[in-house]
Order: structure tokens, then sequence, then C-alpha cells
């Protein structure tokens, strides 16, 4: 395992843990609609109100699984992959509702960081 690589896998792990874990509940300027919260922007979006806890935990594991993986890589592959697809998945919600790009921008992100991740 390379540095760029052990790299990328903290900064998508530690992204998502912020995001989902110290910022759910917060506004932020890549909340859609005037969002208050991570709720209120899945409901924005048009997602059921049950995807909220579902889509979290999924991204929540998969950011644990890089985090551990630095150590256990068996993980990495796996919960890159999924979050890679939780990521394009976002970013194609944000297209239906023809969001600005600056909100997209961090499912951009993490889609291409994820997919550095599975080519190294």
């Amino acid at each position: 395992m390379n540095y760029l690589q052990i790299a990328l896998q903290v900064i998508a792990g530690l992204g998502i843990l912020n995001v989902w874990l110290l910022r759910r509940k917060k506004p932020t300027p890549y909340r859609g609609d005037g969002a208050l919260n991570m709720t209120e922007e899945f409901k924005a979006y048009g997602l059921p109100s049950w995807s909220v806890p579902v889509i979290g935990t999924l991204k929540v594991l998969c950011a644990l699984g890089l985090l551990v993986g630095i150590f256990v890589p068996v993980l990495v592959d796996p919960s890159a992959a999924v979050l890679a697809g939780l990521m394009l998945g976002a970013f194609i919600v944000h297209l239906k509702v023809k969001d600005p790009l600056k909100r997209a921008l961090p499912s951009i992100a993490l889609l291409i960081i994820c997919g550095l991740i599975l080519a190294l």
C-alpha cells in the first residue's frame, strides 16, 4: 500500500465521518433547497425518510472500512467501491434536481477519490 492511497483513505474516511457524525444536523452551503440538516436535505431531494439512516449507516461503515483498511487492507476495495456507488448516486440526484455545481462538488470529489483508491 502506498502513501497516496493511505492519504486518500484518510481524506475520504474522515470527510464522511465529519459530514455524517459531526455535521449531520447542521446547515452547510452544500445542502440543497435551504435545508438546515441532512433529513431536510434528503426530503428536499425527494428521497424517502428511511433513506437517511440507511445511506448514513452505509457511508459511516464505508468510512470506517477505509480507515481500518489502513491496517486491514482487505476492507479497502469493498469500502471504496460501495462509497463510490453512493457518491455516484448523490451526483445523479444533484443533476436530477438541477443543483448548482457547487452543491455537487463533494460527491464528485469523493467519487474521484474512491476511484483513485480502487485504481491504486
